[in-house]
């Protein structure tokens, strides 16, 4: 016989998982990423300096994690990690980094780190969103990074398979790529804060970052960048300005972008002032029957100094000076298919501005 207690007993199990259950279904935890794997030809490992063969596979499984919930006054909490497993020029480009002191002067520099490999899960991103506005710390976005019209318009945002080093961007000169904040996907990031906002056409996004150094082992005073971008959408086009301001040497950026639809085709124009290097891009893309999709793009970009060489502005990661400072033009073209189901063969070949040929093809898929 059931007493009275055994019933409020009941009552307050059954009350307790209501609640947990509604608790539940308030939150979003929602999974996502994809996969890419092909072949890459680059010529520039095809000597005896790098000690990679010239052609090699390439690969990236990225697993998305998503979590959001909303209080009763309808401001949204959010956050953001991924798992990344990638591979490059026949070594893992994922991982924990190894120091090694090769020629035991004390100080490691960047030749003396090496990328490690497996898989690695990120930085957290945090954000709150109210209406247009959304704050962002920690692995944040960036401001720079995310001016519209900056990447080619691809399922990698660059040429081929994996990217290509992304030597489309106009903001990518002379050897030093991507020296502005973004969100990393195999790093802790820049754990610094942004404002996002947009209304109707427009849109804007200012962050900061403090003591973001790259080799924080080496116990370096860190670098502080602050950017913004401002992008306006008007019909079917899009121009937007981005700017960075860095305590470090050879970060300050400006960024013009515009964008839009002539027709079938989809057109796009950047330049970059990268802190004295010029550069330029003039990009297209159109679609090729129903499943296909061609985009081409041609870049300029300035001569560096002898003097910028001398005081170690110019990539001479292979010892030798001046000798890979990128300039002159570098132009590239990509191919999709999609192939359905969130499958698609990916193709592409670019040649950079210092005369370095990489050629790519893959499938890549979403899920």
């Amino acid at each position: 016989m059931e007493t009275e207690g055994s019933k409020m007993k009941k009552i307050l199990f059954a009350t307790t998982a209501l609640v947990a259950t509604a608790s539940v279904a308030a939150a979003d935890v929602r999974l996502s990423g994809y996969g890419r794997f092909g072949l890459d030809y680059n010529e520039a490992n095809d000597s005896a300096v790098n000690g990679v063969s010239s052609t090699t596979l390439t690969s990236r499984l990225r697993l998305q994690v998503d979590m959001t919930t909303e209080t009763d006054n309808g401001v949204t909490f959010g956050a953001r990690f991924r798992a990344q497993a990638e591979s490059r020029d026949n070594a893992g480009a994922s991982g924990a980094p190894t120091f090694s002191d090769v020629n035991g002067d004390g100080v490691i520099t960047p030749n003396e780190i090496s990328v490690g490999g497996g898989a690695v899960f990120n930085g957290a991103r945090f954000y709150v969103t109210s209406g247009g506005f959304t704050l962002g710390v920690g692995n944040i976005i960036g401001a720079l990074e995310n001016t519209p019209g900056l990447y080619l318009e691809t399922r990698t945002a660059g040429i081929g398979i994996d990217g290509a080093g992304f030597e489309s961007l106009v903001t990518n000169v002379n050897g030093e790529s991507f020296n502005w904040d973004a969100y990393s996907s195999a790093g802790f990031g820049a754990n610094g804060v942004e404002v996002l906002y947009s209304a109707g056409g427009f849109s804007g996004h200012i962050s900061y970052s403090q003591d973001n150094e790259t080799y924080a082992l080496r116990n370096n005073a860190g670098v502080d960048r602050t950017a913004i971008n401002l992008a306006y959408t008007f019909g079917d086009w899009t121009a937007a300005i981005g700017y960075q301001d860095s305590s470090a040497m050879w970060e300050d950026k400006l960024l013009l972008t515009v964008s839009g639809d002539l027709g079938i085709f989809g057109v796009r124009l950047a330049y970059a002032d990268n802190d004295g290097i010029d550069k330029y891009g003039l990009y297209g893309n159109v679609d090729i029957g129903a499943a296909g999709n061609l985009v081409a793009y041609v870049t300029q970009e300035d001569a560096v100094s002898a003097s910028d060489v001398a005081a170690g502005r110019g990539d001479n990661r292979d010892g030798v000076a001046g000798s890979n400072n990128r300039e002159g033009t570098g132009y590239g073209i990509h191919y999709s298919y999609d192939l359905g189901g969130g499958v698609s063969f990916e193709a592409g070949a670019r040649e950079s501005s210092n005369d370095n040929t990489t050629v790519q093809a893959g499938v890549y898929f979403s899920f």
